[in-house]
């Protein structure tokens, strides 16, 4: 039987001085200390900064257990995770010390106890490198400690830790089942399913397993058994999440869960050059999903943590996030390596829609060590890690951390790190794909402005940047948008809101030296598409605009390069906290902003598009488009479409379609357009295809009146 524990609290370990505060479990040490001394709302103004006095604490969760122990009974201490380095403590003797967050604790303590038992969990201070550069992620470089709570360009500096995960006090008998883990075997052709179960448990049991419509189909031992035909598991977008069920008791003891069935591989992009010379070296990295013998795009997005603080992260969190993301025709999630790691309810999420899941362990941009005191905890959170999730099937992907061969990590494929986790995931979970970073050989990650600047000369735009480009797959890209008024009042003070400036709140809240001077606001952009005057309200406005065409033109044309492009996903899908400006599509903690919409109607499976050769047009300028039925399902389509472009109220009828047809997961190619564009009084045009069947388009641009452009008014260029 499980029991619930009362914390009585945290007790601060500090200059000889004990203080002691409320707790809550699951939860964080510096969010229960900050609503303990005051420190107020801590996504407003600069409070989130007063935590940093807290980074070198050390703390002490204390519980006098409760329980009621029968006969027979053994007494177990279980949590899920505790973060980071800690002791646990019984009646002032420790029984266990661990360094990391990512591995589960069971621990028999049956005959320590005393009747009256005090529990204490010691969590020592943050890791932080000797030598490393002060207040910044290389204090993370030797740890397992996910970085990003070290600072970074969208999660601000508040290093947490403690009893992140639920913990409790259960009582077992000899029928307990510890663990109960299915796996499978796939025929070739697919057409059977060989099941085994691996039970950890000192009594028989019996094995139950039912389909999605819970019809029992199976009822033995476990040791063996086939299923013909089975129903396979599909991402979002290519067919049904089939989920079959399980149980496993004993009478006494009772485990259940889920499986799908399916296969994945990466393959070698379509089109993907050949090293020349001989002899043979590096090529494109292999980078094509295929599920159950299907190539597939992947189009999704990058998953960062739900919260400042993990340990309030719940499943309606989970749920919501998930919602949106498979409501916006994604099937795959990047679960970014500096942030890593969910609670398993995420897991379970992904696997009921359809979501695919590529899993990174805790290693971003940061230059991991070669020595054994690292590689044994790495060793030690990766194991925890790909054996919580192997028996998931939306985890089709494992990767070793975020930008790892780029010029500030330097690491490269001789790296212990990486030669370590490659084994593990060798080791423990062979059929699922593993890469040692992103971006690879072939893939892309950039660019993250509408605008980049140092094209001025020629206006150069994201429409552009990636119609340029030949990536196999563009795993990181976005454009950034400036938060709504009613959030940037729940963060910036009032004196501070009359413009978009470098105060402390607006850079502590990433508008502005996030990366660049000019991430993520870009005023320079927008005063060079919009001049220089405008109110905070109109700078959100153009900020939005700018995204949602960014994004669905960078999308459609990563779209239109398959299949020698196989996936497209964006920097980033949502925020831990609320952010005056970023890259996310959803903002904090589950509010889709406009470019969340644009980038729902981009990955529709089928649609009419169009390529356009830049965002910006003026009076007297030969306009053109390409047009394209894009079809990423696994059905033939077919459809009709008018594209007419829209100047003020002046419509031009430029193209008509009929019978447009593409194959499964195939696009087709049309006709181009093109016109000269009248002098209308207006600052926008619109295309517009006009489609049937829901494959209907539409395209915002900026147009100018005038014959030759100008910059605005009082500009610097």
């Amino acid at each position: 039987m499980r029991y619930q524990q009362k914390w009585m609290g945290i007790r601060i370990i500090k200059d000889g001085k004990n203080e002691d505060f409320p707790a809550t479990v699951p939860g964080n040490i510096q969010l229960d200390y900050g609503e303990y001394a005051g420190f107020g709302d801590v996504m407003y103004g600069e409070n989130c900064t007063k935590y940093e006095a807290l980074e070198n604490d050390s703390w002490a969760y204390i519980s006098h257990l409760e329980y009621d122990k029968m006969d027979g009974e053994s007494v177990w201490f279980v949590s899920g995770g505790i973060d980071y380095q800690y002791d646990i403590l019984l009646n002032h003797k420790k029984i266990y010390s661990y360094e990391g967050m990512f591995k589960p604790v069971e621990l028999n303590i049956t005959d320590m106890l005393t009747g009256d038992d005090e529990l204490c969990v010691f969590i020592y201070p943050h890791p932080k490198r000797e030598g490393a550069w002060a207040g910044s992620r290389d204090e993370a470089d030797a740890s397992c400690k996910p970085p990003v709570c070290y600072g970074w360009d969208w999660n601000p500096r508040l290093l947490i830790s403690g009893m992140w995960q639920e913990a409790y006090i259960e009582t077992r008998t000899d029928a307990y089942i510890y663990d109960c883990e299915p796996s499978y075997v796939l025929s070739e052709n697919l057409d059977k399913a060989t099941v085994s179960f691996n039970i950890k448990c000192d009594v028989p049991c019996t094995i139950k397993f039912y389909d999605a419509e819970d019809n029992l189909i199976y009822s033995g031992d476990g040791k063996g058994f086939t299923i013909d035909n089975p129903h396979l598991w599909w991402c979002n977008g290519q067919g049904e999440a089939y989920l079959y069920r399980w149980t496993v008791e004993n009478g006494e003891c009772k485990k259940e869960g889920t499986i799908g069935f399916r296969r994945v591989k990466l393959l070698r992009n379509i089109g993907a050059h050949d090293p020349s010379g001989f002899p043979k070296s590096r090529y494109p990295v292999p980078f094509t999903m295929e599920l159950n013998g299907r190539r597939i795009f992947m189009k999704g997005s990058n998953f960062v943590n739900a919260d400042i603080f993990w340990g309030r992260i719940t499943e309606k969190n989970y749920e919501e996030l998930t919602d949106l993301a498979a409501d916006a025709n994604m099937n795959i999630l990047r679960l970014w390596g500096g942030a890593s790691f969910c609670k398993k309810e995420f897991y379970d999420i992904c696997d009921r829609k359809g979501i695919m899941v590529w899993q990174e362990f805790m290693l971003a941009c940061n230059a991991y060590p070669n020595d054994d005191k690292y590689l044994s905890v790495l060793e030690s959170e990766a194991t925890a890690m790909i054996t919580a999730l192997r028996r998931h099937a939306c985890v089709v992907l494992w990767s070793g951390g975020n930008e790892l061969f780029n010029g500030w990590s330097g690491m490269s494929d001789q790296s212990l790190p990486l030669r370590l986790l490659g084994s593990l995931c060798y080791q423990l979970d062979r059929n699922t794909p593993y890469i040692m970073t992103s971006p690879l050989e072939g893939m892309g990650h950039g660019g993250y402005k509408f605008h980049d600047e140092r094209y001025k000369a020629r206006w150069r735009d994201v429409f552009e940047c990636f119609q340029k480009s030949n990536h196999t797959a563009y795993t990181e890209f976005g454009v950034p948008s400036i938060s709504p008024m009613e959030a940037l009042k729940q963060i910036i003070p009032a004196e501070e809101l009359d413009e978009i400036r470098e105060t402390p709140s607006w850079k502590l809240h990433h508008a502005m030296r996030a990366w660049t001077a000019e991430s993520h606001a870009c005023v320079e952009t927008l005063k060079l598409y919009f001049g220089n005057e405008a109110t905070v309200e109109e700078r959100v406005a153009q900020s939005d605009w700018l995204q949602c065409e960014g994004m669905k033109a960078i999308f459609e044309e990563a779209r239109r390069q398959w299949p020698h492009c196989s996936a497209a996903l964006n920097w980033a899908f949502n925020e831990p906290w609320i952010t005056a400006a970023n890259l996310s599509i959803v903002r904090y903690p589950a509010i889709p902003k406009p470019g969340y919409f644009a980038t729902k109607n981009a990955l529709r499976s089928t649609m009419f598009s169009a390529r356009i050769p830049k965002f910006d047009w003026k009076s007297g300028e030969r306009f053109t488009a390409q047009i394209w039925l894009l079809n990423d399902s696994n059905e033939q389509v077919s459809g009709s479409v008018e594209v007419i472009l829209k100047i003020g109220d002046t419509e031009i009828s430029l193209l008509k379609w009929d019978n447009a047809e593409a194959e499964a997961n195939t696009n087709t190619e049309g006709a181009s357009v093109c016109c000269t564009l009248p002098a209308v009084d207006t600052d926008y045009m619109t295309l517009i295809l006009r489609a049937d069947k829901g494959m209907s388009s539409e395209y915002k641009l900026l147009y100018e009146k005038k014959i030759t452009r100008h910059a605005p008014k009082g500009m610097n260029m």
